[in-house]
This record gives C-alpha cells, sequence and structure tokens, in this order.
C-alpha cells in the first residue's frame, strides 16, 4: 500500500514550538463626547486603561557611604590603638650606666715579660623601662687594651621591678696578665704616659610577658685614660653597645 505524501509530512514533522498567544486587548471605556452643531448620534471617545505599576523605593546611596566611611575610620581607630599597645607593653634592653669607676691599682712589668696588674671598681646602675619586671643572671665586665681581652669578672643575677632600678658593684683585680699582641704599644702607652683602657659591662636575663619568656640584654662600654705615673684617671667616656 501506498502513503500518501500528506501522511508521511505530517508523520515526519518535528515538533516545533507553538505560535505564541495574542496578547489580551487593554479594557478601553467610552466617554459621550457632545455634539451641539450636527445632529448625528453622540460620539465616544475610547481611552485605553493601562495598569498602574509600583516604583520601587530606591535606596539613598549616600547611607552606604556612611556605613563604610563608619567602618573604615573605626578600622583605622584599631590599628593605631594596637599599634600604641604594642609600642608601650613591648619590652625593650635595660638600661646601663657607669655610676663609679674607680682606679685602685695600675702598673705594667716589661720583664721577663710584658704583663698588667690592675684593679678597677665599677658601680653600675641597671634601670628597667618597661612596665614588667625584668630578672637578670649575671653582670659581667670586661677589660680590654687595643681589643684584646685582659680579664673579666662575673657579678651575681638579680631583680629590677617595672620602672625602677638597681644597682650592682663589680671589682676587676687582675694580677700579672701577659700582653702578648700588644705589648710593643702598651710599654710605648707607659711612656707617654697615658694608657687607654676599655671596660665592658654586659647584663643578660629575661622578662616574663604574660605567658612567655622574653629574653633581654644591656651593655655598657668605656673608654678610660690612665696615668701609670699617679694612678690617676685622665680620661672616662661611657656609652650604650
Amino acid at each position: 500500500m501506498g502513503v500518501s505524501p500528506d501522511t508521511s509530512s505530517e508523520q515526519y514533522r518535528p515538533f516545533l514550538p507553538s505560535p505564541p498567544q495574542p496578547e489580551a486587548p487593554a479594557p478601553t471605556f467610552g466617554f459621550p463626547v457632545p455634539s451641539p452643531l450636527h445632529d448625528n448620534p453622540p460620539a465616544y471617545l475610547l481611552l485605553p486603561v493601562y495598569p498602574l505599576q509600583r516604583r520601587r523605593r530606591r535606596r539613598c546611596c549616600c547611607i552606604r557611604v556612611v556605613s563604610a566611611s563608619s567602618f573604615l575610620i573605626a578600622g583605622v581607630f584599631f590599628i593605631l590603638l594596637l599599634a600604641s599597645a604594642i609600642l608601650l607593653l613591648w619590652p625593650s634592653n635595660p638600661e646601663l650606666s657607669v655610676v663609679r669607676l674607680r682606679l685602685n691599682r695600675f702598673r705594667v712589668t716589661p720583664l721577663p715579660s710584658v704583663s698588667i696588674h690592675i684593679a678597677i671598681g665599677l658601680e653600675i646602675k641597671i634601670r628597667n623601662p618597661d612596665f614588667f619586671a625584668i630578672d637578670y643572671s649575671s653582670v659581667v665586665s670586661s677589660i680590654f687594651y687595643r681589643g684584646e681581652l685582659l680579664g673579666s669578672v662575673t657579678s651575681s643575677g638579680g631583680r629590677v621591678e617595672a620602672q625602677k632600678v638597681s644597682y650592682v658593684d663589680a671589682d676587676l683585680h687582675l694580677d700579672g696578665v701577659r700582653v702578648l699582641e700588644n705589648a710593643i704599644y702598651l710599654i710605648g702607652d707607659v711612656a707617654k704616659g697615658s694608657v687607654e683602657i676599655d671596660t665592658v659591662t654586659e647584663a643578660q636575663g629575661w622578662l616574663r610577658l604574660f605567658f612567655f619568656d622574653l629574653p633581654i640584654k644591656g651593655k655598657i662600654s668605656c673608654i678610660t685614660r690612665v696615668n701609670p705615673d699617679d694612678q690617676t684617671i685622665s680620661f672616662q667616656d661611657c656609652y650604650p653597645a
């Protein structure tokens, strides 16, 4: 049996979307318009009715600007407050100063080997500038001549309360210490009547900040010129190192 072309076209026709339905016309109202000059029936004016659309109220953008600027100012203020607290509470090293330096004995022996005999007394002031107490384990005072270590002495430790001071005494006694590297310079300085020595004092300890122990260290150096003839100090200059 043969199949008609109309039937085959309808059978294999693809599914197409239905055409859009025409929109319903907007409702209209008629109003009679008087026409006194003519006897014709009254004319009507047709006015379409459009649905009212409510406008959404727009929020003022200035509210967002004010809120953003308020958050920005609050953030900057918080950062400044945090930085100030860190600067105030962050520990700093103790400040050391030499209150008194006494020369008790100074003598140089040229033969059979160049040696030095010296006795110096130091009074060190330790100042704590922090808001927390510090504990120092020891105070070490050393004597140098032209960078060569002659000897050192260690004092016992202690505790310095917040924003307080403490005093430490250190006595250095060196008897017959041989000077090897700078023996010629030492003999020349003795002949000129002025021997320059360096004293270095260092305090090490820790500061307890809440649950942490932070290491601290203070150091001071002094340049001292000694007259070996009359056993006196002719010049002294101390500075933090």
